[in-house]
């Protein structure tokens, strides 16, 4: 394959929905160097090959030491004493076959450097920096600076005196429907108020499909000047024809010009540094100075200074005041500079995972020219994870010969015999479980004789997760990931006691992740790509009080958030509706935007080559299934079965195909019903010029005129939807396509004559489709179920009919994708919405989350840096932090996570966090009754229990013979179900005589 003129879509398909094609071509002609092969360079380098550059050179001198394992996770306790880029380099080079490797073992030298175009400097002293600087700006080469000492990092980029961006935030490019525009100078363009417009003031954009005023669409790209969320103003259209409907407006994205300075003039300017936590100005100012310090005071003493040492500290301290002396900060961090002394030897994996993402994600917008680059510098610190004064004095920190000496070096020894104790569960071994686990390895989580790491995951290896979810190869495709992904962790570090599941976590897992299960553990960590089940986790940490991790990525976005319980609020309740559902209207007859189309389109995958199907199947194994249907409402009966009917059917009428040419003959009828015969009832129904009960065109506003599509075999999005629709049809029925000439089947097919019904009703929104629903259906319609009633009851249909073959949507599945392109992008014709292509179509269909492996280190990262203060357990909310990043454009924000809402219950104040834990046999004894349970709380609680609930049924609402009851018996006699043998623990809903009124009470957690 050539790397530049192809991409390998099935590896890459997350990260093209990130960078795009055009930046994947320019990356795979580009060359890296990272130098240095302690922590911080082989995260880099290891993100960088994963992401697809031409080639990558590791460079390094060194030997490998005991005290890098802490954080090389390619390094192994035999490779002690050896070349850390020799030992690296295989593993380094498995990670993408499309990736030269190389590893370079003498020193950096300008011939070597001028080999690459971006070169990665992670272990150099600053000399050496200043030198290669001044070569890499006069050259045009990309320079990159990245260290981390202990809990600081710092950043350094220079991309030349002249930079083009040329997409500054990678963005799809705004889009907007128009509502309407005024002749006046300058004119005013209202948009539809479904959403905003998202243009930035200045922006350049184009018009299309504008009717009336087409002026507009021959116009280039006009500036805009932003009026409000939904109206932006362009230039002068006073002389423009009146504008009378419709109409696309779009951004055209403008490069971006940058400026760089050299890292000997960018040392001088504190203008350069990028600000991440506003809370801490004055420290990311000082660490410009102290990472300057640390390079003299290495420089003079050979070494870095000791762990812990005052003097050190203090020597430091007065390097970064000379320094000050020129730079005038306002005010000076000295504890900042005292700590950085404190634990400049260590290596953490975290920091190290953090750094490495922002690295790797500024090399890839060197290679690129894609998004905006860090100007200059970045500092980022986590001191907030250190241990108070007094754990510090009395814990050792002396290097002792291990593989967490660079862990140590910070936390001390004791806080790492903690740390491998703790019992942590991981759900989802994906992308970010990948990473959180390569952290686990090097920190030594649960690594000691009393921890554990569980991880759960269901999914198999696909190639496309070998892009990112880095510790899987393509060996191990089809295999389970969690089991995979353990074995990796424990290759990394032998100590790992790692437990793998395949389980959803959800209640039918319950029996294994059950009471005694949550109460063993210390933590758990959420590495889930969707909502209900982080949703799911964070509730069940709640109810068994465990601290809760969280993060997710979008693309060059990210999140963090730690759940800390009676401290923070949790990841909360999933939102009510799905607030990114489509009315069923709009999809149906008034679509306005690709998204409405492919919607569509995936509706008519799902009903024509799914449920119809499934359902004739379920007609043919379920005597039962025809009177079970007709319970759900004539309407959706006549649906189903007449789909049904249809399937089943042979002869004059019926659609059961016998062969190929059958199924391109469908095919053709098919496309002539949806692009041409139901565009002509909508507008029987509906005509171009209709007027509303009000005079306002009903063809107005969100709702876009369509035109019926004539057949064209020369066209060919015509033909494709035919080959696509017929190789599915054929599918489910088992029938195998031929060598038969589409085009020649076409010329026999009769497509029979269509005329609009003036009886057929149309409904314009959602609500008058219910409205008719629950009015029920007419006369016809009842003499039409009733028909088919009686044609399906029929013993030869069953005896006739064979069974059929459903096909499920995949998103990866060329053939489905035919389909669905083809028929979205023929309905947006009706409707002049601008067609989207097969990678786009793919992204939005498929629901695919865009994804990049630079992100997802630098969230892992995050996490675990609260994973310290969880194990040491900070009890005071300003440790803590939440994290927002978007890399594409350099946002990196850490804040303080919210405390939990509050609610008062006769007088007392609660949280979510606060329940009533009470023993159903206690020591031993008979069950308590549901009185002694009353009685319990109002002896600890002070409160008088006068309604109890379990779930929706109501276990007591005053009913006194029901006291006597224990009340596991209650809940079964109420519920009418036995309890399941795992539940150890029901959680019952009170309702309290003092305060009746309450919306929100604390739970009865009633221990069986």
């Amino acid at each position: 394959m050539s790397k530049v003129a192809d991409i390998d879509e099935g590896l890459y398909s997350r990260q093209l929905y990130v960078v795009g094609h055009e930046a994947m071509r320019r990356m795979a002609t580009t060359s890296v160097l990272v130098a240095g092969m302690r922590g911080l360079g082989v995260e880099i380098a290891k993100n960088v090959i994963l992401c697809g550059v031409k080639s990558v050179t590791v460079q390094d001198e060194g030997l490998t030491e005991w005290a890098d394992l802490s954080s090389q996770f390619f390094l192994k306790e035999s490779h002690v004493g050896q070349n850390r880029a020799t030992c690296s380099l295989q593993s380094l080079s498995d990670l993408n076959p499309h990736v030269s490797v190389s590893a370079h073992t003498g020193p950096l030298t300008p011939d070597l450097l001028q080999r690459f175009q971006v070169v990665v400097l992670t272990d150099s002293s600053l000399d050496d920096h200043k030198r290669f600087g001044e070569l890499c700006h006069s050259r045009g080469i990309k320079l990159i600076v990245a260290d981390t000492k202990g809990l600081c990092g710092q950043l350094f980029c220079d991309f030349g005196e002249e930079y083009e961006v040329s997409d500054r935030d990678g963005e799809a490019p705004a889009t907007a429907a128009v509502h309407g525009v005024t002749q006046d100078n300058p004119g005013v363009v209202l948009c539809l108020d479904d959403q905003t417009h998202g243009f930035a003031d200045g922006a350049r954009v184009v018009f299309s499909g504008v009717g009336g005023m087409t002026q507009l669409n021959a116009l280039g790209p006009v500036e805009i000047r932003v009026r409000g969320p939904h109206s932006f103003s362009i230039g002068d259209t006073s002389a423009f024809s009146a504008y009378e409907r419709g109409g696309v407006v779009t951004e055209v994205k403008q490069p971006l010009m940058l400026n760089f300075k050299p890292l000997s003039e960018a040392l001088l300017d504190n203008e350069l540094i990028k600000m991440n936590d506003f809370g801490k100005i004055a420290r990311h100012q000082t660490l410009h100075l102290a990472f300057q310090a640390l390079h003299s005071f290495v420089a003079k003493e050979k070494r870095l200074p000791h762990l812990w040492s005052e003097a050190d500290a203090d020597a430091l301290l007065d390097l970064v005041r000379e320094l000050n002396a020129a730079a005038q900060l306002e005010r000076l961090d000295e504890d900042a500079v005292r700590t950085l002394a404190f634990t400049a030897r260590g290596d953490l994996a975290p920091m190290n995972a953090v750094i490495g993402g922002f690295a790797a994600h500024e090399v890839i917008k060197a290679c690129s020219g894609k998004f905006t680059p860090l100007q200059q510098w970045l500092y980022f610190d986590a001191l907030e994870c250190l241990p108070g004064e007094e754990h510090r004095r009395t814990e050792g920190f002396s290097s002792t010969g291990t593989r967490y000496d660079g862990q140590t070096a910070v936390f001390g020894s004791a806080f790492q015999e903690d740390l491998g104790r703790q019992k942590y569960f991981l759900v989802g071994a994906g992308a970010i479980g990948c990473e959180l686990l390569k952290n686990f390895a090097l920190m030594g989580l649960g690594a000691g004789e009393q921890g554990q790491i569980t991880v759960t995951d269901m999914d198999c290896i696909e190639r496309s997760n070998l892009n990112r979810q880095f510790l899987f190869r393509s060996q191990d495709i089809g295999k389970p990931k969690s089991e995979v992904a353990a074995k990796a962790a424990r290759d990394m570090n032998p100590q790992m006691r790692i437990v793998a599941h395949q389980n959803r976590l959800g209640p039918e897992s319950e029996a294994v992740y059950d009471y005694s299960f949550f109460m063993g553990l210390d933590g758990a960590a959420a590495a889930l790509d969707n909502v209900e089940a982080r949703v799911y986790l964070d509730g069940r940490c709640v109810k068994h009080k465990r601290p809760m991790l969280e993060g997710g990525t979008l693309g060059g976005k990210g999140h963090t958030l730690v759940v800390v319980p009676h401290l923070t609020e949790s990841y909360g309740q999933e939102k009510s509706g799905n607030t990114g559902a489509f009315p069923l209207c709009t999809l149906k007859n008034f679509p306005h935007r690709i998204e409405h189309t492919l919607q569509w389109a995936r509706d008519q995958f799902e009903g024509l080559f799914k449920q119809t199907p499934e359902n004739v199947n379920h007609f043919l194994s379920d005597a039962g299934f025809v009177q079970r249907t007709l319970g759900h409402g004539d309407a959706e009966a006549l649906e189903v079965l007449g789909s049904v009917w249809s399937s089943l059917s042979s002869g004059d009428g019926g659609r059961r195909p016998a062969s190929w040419a059958d199924c391109v003959s469908w095919a053709r009828r098919e496309w002539e019903v949806l692009y041409n015969n139901d565009i002509r009832q909508l507008l029987h129904c509906f005509p171009p010029h209709q007027v509303t009960s009000t005079g306002l065109p009903f063809w107005s506003g969100s709702k876009r005129c369509p035109h019926p599509l004539t057949f064209d075999p020369d066209n060919t999005t015509h033909m494709e939807y035919v080959a696509a629709a017929a190789n599915l049809y054929a599918q489910i029925y088992g029938i195998k396509a031929t060598k038969e000439s589409i085009r020649e089947i076409l010329k026999k097919v009769h497509v029979p004559p269509f005329n609009p019904k003036s009886s057929v009703k149309i409904h314009v929104t959602d609500k008058e489709m219910e409205e008719d629903k629950e009015k029920g259906s007419d006369d016809a319609e009842k003499a039409q179920l009733e028909d088919l009633k009686a044609k399906l009851a029929s013993p030869s249909v069953k005896r006739s009919a064979g069974r059929m073959f459903p096909v499920d949507f995949e998103k990866d599945d060329d053939s489905h994708m035919d389909f669905i392109v083809a028929a979205s992008n023929l309905r947006a014709e009706n409707y002049d919405i601008p067609a989207a292509d097969r990678h786009q179509s793919r992204r939005i269909a498929g629901r695919i989350i865009p994804a990049i492996s630079t992100t997802t280190a630098a969230v892992a990262g995050l996490m675990c840096l609260e994973l310290y203060k969880l194990v040491q357990r900070h009890q005071e909310i300003r440790w803590y932090r939440a994290a927002y990043v978007n890399l594409a454009v350099q946002y990196f924000v850490m804040s303080l996570p919210c405390g939990p809402q509050r609610f008062t219950v006769a007088g007392r104040t609660y949280s979510m966090w606060d329940d009533f834990l009470v023993e159903g046999r206690r020591g031993g004894r008979q069950e308590m009754t549901l009185g002694d349970l009353v009685q319990h709380v109002k002896d600890e609680h002070n409160l008088s229990v006068c309604g109890l609930f379990y779930g929706p049924a109501v276990l007591f609402n005053g009913q006194e013979e029901r006291l006597r009851l224990s009340v596991s018996d209650l809940v079964r006699t109420v519920t009418r179900k036995d309890i399941p043998p795992n539940t150890k623990m029901l959680d019952l809903i009170p309702s309290f005589a003092e305060d009746e009124d309450s919306e929100q009470v604390p739970t009865i957690r009633y221990l069986l």
